[in-house]
């Protein structure tokens, strides 16, 4: 009896200290469990409370944070001959959700890509480009796939896009020739400015060494003739509405007429 008295008294005690510390209830049930719950409750709520993480814009229309170095390219070119011909030179990252672009070449340069299917299958690409165009968040160049097979339909993606976008175009002959192309570009970027002949004071590389070889692409330029006459006329809308008169002491006559033509005949 009196070890049973003695326990009475200690837990009549101890209710009393718990009680007073506020971890028990005056019912008499633990508080320890709600403080729990509520310490969870509280952290879940600061959850909610945070920003969202920065995603990149849906679409595939806004700037893409790209590591210095490497090409972000579209998930569906893995394992492809385009994408197998960059490895091992550049780094290649992989993502869902890039279209209309194939390739991210720096946070606001990307790469379209146009294939001989593409071309031959019909005008289905330009809804890509003009996205791309209208977008305002990045310059897109286009790379094409001048074939054979594609040859007749590239006057007039070519005038679609240098002329009635004023997006810079690349022909390749194949993905391996774009696969190198677009490891160019990405290597450019890693040069330092006074080592990298296509910087200047008012462009960046990648405009400039694209610019340069659509130019090269209108009949009668060519790689001699290209540099002189963006050098007069540094841009695709100057040299769209330069005259014959203009162009001949650049170029002569021959090739200034071929350029005009270029500009103004209907696709």
């Amino acid at each position: 009896m009196k070890k049973l008295a003695r326990a009475r008294e200690g837990n009549r005690k101890w209710r009393a200290r718990m009680k007073a510390e506020g971890l028990l209830a005056e019912d008499g049930s633990s508080r320890c469990a709600d403080r729990a719950g509520g310490a969870r409750s509280q952290q879940v709520k600061k959850m909610r409370s945070r920003p969202p993480m920065a995603r990149n814009p849906p679409e595939g229309t806004g700037p893409m944070h790209v590591p210095f170095g490497h090409v972000v390219a579209n998930e569906k070119w893995r394992g492809s001959q385009l994408a197998q011909g960059m490895q091992g030179k550049i780094k290649i990252v992989f993502e869902d959700g890039l279209a209309p672009v194939d390739f991210y070449l720096s946070s606001r340069s990307c790469i379209l890509y146009v294939t001989e299917a593409d071309l031959v299958a019909g005008n289905g690409y330009r809804k890509r480009l003009v996205r791309v165009r209208n977008s305002g968040n990045l310059q897109g160049i286009v790379i094409v796939e001048k074939t054979q097979m594609s040859e007749q339909y590239f006057p007039a993606i070519q005038k679609f896009t240098v002329l009635d976008l004023g997006m810079v175009l690349l022909p390749v002959a194949s993905p391996m020739e774009a696969s190198s192309l677009i490891t160019q570009l990405v290597q450019e970027q890693t040069k330092e400015p006074s080592k990298n002949p296509f910087l200047s004071k008012k462009r960046g590389q990648i405009p400039e060494l694209s610019l340069l070889r659509t130019v090269q692409q209108i009949p009668g330029v060519g790689k001699v003739k290209a540099p002189l006459l963006l050098q007069k006329f540094p841009s695709i809308q100057q040299l769209s509405n330069a005259s014959v008169r203009e162009l001949e002491p650049v170029v002569g006559q021959a090739a200034a007429q071929h350029i005009q033509a270029f500009f103004t005949q209907p696709s």
